[in-house]
């Protein structure tokens, strides 16, 4: 067994997990990533801050509504959709939030990636709770990787960029694909019932000396 988590808590825990085969060929790896590609997010972020909030009594009852609907959105049509689509790279946002599942990708493929905060999706609310200082208990853990931003000063300004590290539970798909196919895949995206599907960024190639791979483009 590789990965997993563990917790520490009051509250005595049962956990459960699964195992199975699969065809080498048919394996989606994270390693995957070619620079001109197009990066898909299939769900909006913020579950962390929104659940947050919601246990200091600081939330609404229509956005925690719609984060436990997303929750409830399988990932597999998706994955199928995306397949088909040719993506080559593909990993699911869950704990780690967006940045660090994305800087294993990075890291594996050898690229860096250009984001545009603008087009990541929100959870409704997700950014009101985190200009309120609401952040989940992994957030401090996950903003560390934060040094590997080309550009964290600037775009820590933007406010979006708390989101970037919000620890998503049931998150969505992020994932590579040709850029002539993006178009087309979002369309079929949004009529799979994912409608917060976007566009968030491009790979780019890596240069030898660069030690900070991912550009945030406000």
């Amino acid at each position: 067994m590789i990965g997993g988590h563990t917790t520490e808590g009051a509250e005595l825990a049962f956990g459960l997990t699964c195992n199975g085969t699969a065809p080498p060929d048919q394996l989606w790896r994270n390693s995957g990533l070619q620079p001109n590609q197009v990066l898909i997010l299939t769900k909006a972020l913020g579950t962390g801050t929104l659940f947050a909030a919601d246990r200091q009594l600081k939330t609404k009852g229509e956005w925690i509504d719609g984060a436990i609907a997303s929750m409830l959105l399988s990932n597999q049509a998706a994955s199928k959709c995306l397949r088909r689509f040719g993506a080559t790279a593909c990993t699911d946002v869950t704990g780690f939030g967006l940045l660090g599942h994305l800087m294993e990708m990075v890291q594996t493929s050898r690229v860096a990636v250009e984001l545009h905060l603008e087009a990541i999706p929100v959870l409704q609310g997700a950014q009101e709770t985190t200009q309120q200082g609401i952040v989940s208990s992994l957030y401090a853990q996950n903003s560390q990787i934060a040094r590997y931003l080309h550009n964290p000063k600037i775009a820590s300004l933007h406010p979006r960029y708390p989101l970037l590290f919000d620890p998503q539970t049931s998150g969505g798909l992020l994932a590579a694909l040709p850029p002539d196919r993006v178009t087309d895949c979002l369309a079929d995206l949004k009529c799979l019932g994912y409608g917060d599907s976007r566009a968030i960024g491009t790979v780019v190639p890596i240069s030898v000396q660069q030690h900070n791979p991912i550009t945030l483009l406000c």
